[in-house]
């Protein structure tokens, strides 16, 4: 009798493996067809299955329930009753309202290792069975289709996994854009966790470019479960009671380095089981190869264009530009390469900051000049560049422009000024846009160093030295330069009466002092209108642009009477006149030769006095 009810029983149970491996169904359809055999060969109404995971017996159905997980069958706790058999009436396992009791049976794999529980009710038909020698066969007939399925399953589920992660790798291959591999990673995160929140938190070096969601890693704001999972480069899980979530925290790492963090968020009470955290950790993995090779692209291309940039930028440099244009073409450099809002370049002179004319309009305000005055500070106490990613953590108040760069411009070993470049967004800058900006300026400032020395040697050759009037050769430019592009002007030829006899009788120091007292007056007269030289020996000039010959007599006629007032000891002058128009065309030549016929006229005439002398009469 009990063996044509095994040959049955195997029958049923084995209608169940065909059913159920060969189509991959569920792990819980299985077992509702498993309690229909139960309930028709044993009267069983009442029955349930624990999985095995982790030394614990697991309740079908609840498989990733945090609470009811608490709640499931320890191992150790059974482990007595099944030495010797496999199966028990286990006291603390009773189900009160089962008239006969409940009977739990050990499912083992081949290596006679646990496979799950099948807990059921001990009903009069079980009881006359499990006395029968057949009891092992059929429980040995459950292990074996419980250990196929649960392989199918597995099989099925890893195929499936195996099968997601092919695709976005596939993907991750095919392409080197940062954000297509942002956007396939989390679509790949959506479809293996079809019911939970996912997110990327990335490091701040990452493309901006990007559309793809994610918020930037800050390590003051994160969670510490995050921040360890980034900083371990090991998967973390959080019970984060405050969100009402459980997060599972996978880092995303490449070769040389960890590139942020794929965070998912569950219910509370949910687990994730070993498959799942391995597929996790392996999607974030081909995410950060596949972003390691996107950098390392793009990074080679960034050095080509960066080396690009700082050849370009030090050719240009090199032509002998005036300081101006260097500065303005520096900036444009800038602007193109770092795309800052304001950028600004500042000259230290003898404790006074001087702000170029390349500067952006903004450190002309009161605004920009707080920028100057924090940066300047900086580098009186410390020589190295000064990079702030939020400018706004510094200060008690809240700034405009929060990503700060300033780079000290060095003639040798001495900071002659600095540049500073202001976005209003946060952590704008990258740290290599930093190192670049550094090594732009720093081939920079040799150049301009050089500028300023050549403007200052240029200034000397430009100037008499004694008078600090203009040199003779640098009027004859000014002049013939007027000529060809103005309307008008008035040429002043000066001359001190009896100098000789001044130097005769103070001495030829107090000679030079009333030099340079006339040529303080000079060039005051002549600040804004015009310039003032030193034609050679006690002659001077004056030429005023776009002046008439009304304009210019009244000039040399303040200039008659103002120059004996502040000379010590007082002199006089004779002043020679001409005035040129555009329709005379004459040359500068013919300009210097009028006046000085003047100026000997108003010498044999008395001196201290004026003669004019019109162009248009030659």
């Amino acid at each position: 009798m009990e063996e044509q009810i095994m040959v049955q029983l195997k029958s049923r149970i084995l209608d169940i493996w065909n059913k159920n491996v060969l189509i991959h169904e569920s792990s819980i359809k299985w077992f509702a067809d498993l309690k229909i055999i139960l309930s028709e060969f044993f009267d069983v109404r009442v029955a349930n299955y624990f999985i095995f995971d982790a030394d614990t017996f697991l309740q079908l159905q609840w498989n990733h329930s945090l609470t009811k997980k608490l709640n499931a069958i320890k191992w150790l706790e059974i482990e007595a009753f099944f030495y010797d058999k496999n199966y028990a009436e286990i006291p603390f396992l009773q189900n009160n309202h089962l008239e006969y009791g409940e009977v739990t049976i050990l499912l083992r794999d081949i290596e006679e290792q646990p496979l799950g529980l099948l807990t059921m009710e001990s009903t009069a038909k079980w009881k006359r069975f499990c006395q029968t020698i057949e009891v092992n066969d059929f429980i040995h007939t459950i292990s074996k289709l419980v250990q196929a399925i649960k392989k199918t399953v597995f099989l099925t589920q890893q195929e499936n996994q195996y099968r997601n992660l092919f695709n976005v790798t596939k993907m991750f291959h095919s392409t080197l854009d940062i954000g297509q591999i942002l956007e396939g990673t989390l679509t790949a995160i959506k479809d293996a966790f079809l019911n939970f929140e996912s997110s990327l938190i990335l490091s701040n070096d990452q493309d901006r470019k990007t559309s793809a969601p994610y918020k930037l890693f800050d390590y003051t704001s994160e969670r510490p479960a995050t921040v360890e999972a980034y900083v371990s480069g090991e998967i973390t899980s959080e019970l984060a009671t405050d969100l009402g979530v459980r997060l599972l925290n996978v880092p995303i790492k490449g070769k040389q380095g960890i590139y942020g963090i794929m965070q998912i968020s569950t219910p509370i009470d949910y687990l994730f089981s070993v498959r799942q955290k391995e597929f996790a950790s392996l999607l974030a993995s081909a995410a950060g190869n596949a972003l390691e090779n996107a950098k390392l692209y793009i990074q080679s291309h960034r050095l080509v264009a960066d080396l690009q940039l700082i050849n370009e930028t030090s050719h240009k440099l090199n032509m002998n530009l005036s300081l101006d244009d260097m500065l303005l073409f520096l900036r444009n450099q800038l602007m193109k390469s770092f795309h800052p809002e304001q950028t600004c370049f500042v000259f230290i002179k003898e404790e006074e900051y001087e702000i170029s004319s390349a500067s952006t309009e903004f450190f002309h305000t009161m605004d920009g000049q707080l920028y100057i005055q924090h940066v300047a500070n900086h580098f009186r106490k410390l020589k190295d560049s000064l990079f702030i990613a939020d400018f706004n953590r510094l200060a008690d108040l809240k700034y405009e422009y929060r990503s700060l760069i300033a780079i000290p411009l060095r003639e040798q070993n001495n900071i002659t000024g600095f540049s500073i470049v202001l976005h209003k967004e946060p952590y704008f800058f990258s740290f290599d846009g930093f190192k670049l900006m550094q090594s732009l300026i720093q081939h920079s400032s040799l150049a301009i160093s050089n500028s300023i020395l050549r403007n200052k040697l240029q200034e000397m050759v430009n100037r008499d030295h004694l008078t600090n009037l203009f040199a003779r050769k640098y009027l004859d430019k000014y002049v013939e330069t007027s000529m060809a592009n103005e309307e008008c002007g008035v040429f002043i030829l000066m001359d001190i009466d009896n100098f000789k006899q001044v130097n005769d009788t103070h001495g030829h120091q107090v000679g030079d002092e009333i030099l340079k007292q006339i040529a303080t007056i000079i060039e005051k007269r002549t600040d804004g209108i015009g310039i003032g030289a030193r034609w050679g020996g006690e002659e001077l000039a004056l030429y005023l642009s776009e002046m008439t010959i009304a304009e210019g007599i009244e000039e040399s006629k303040e200039l008659i009477k103002l120059i004996p007032m502040y000379t010590n000891p007082s002199v006089t002058v004779s002043i020679g006149v001409c005035v040129w128009k555009k329709q005379d065309n004459v040359t500068f030549h013919d300009l210097f030769h009028c006046a000085d016929t003047a100026l000997y006229e108003a010498k044999n005439n008395g001196k201290n006095q004026l003669r004019i002398f019109e162009a248009s009469h030659l």
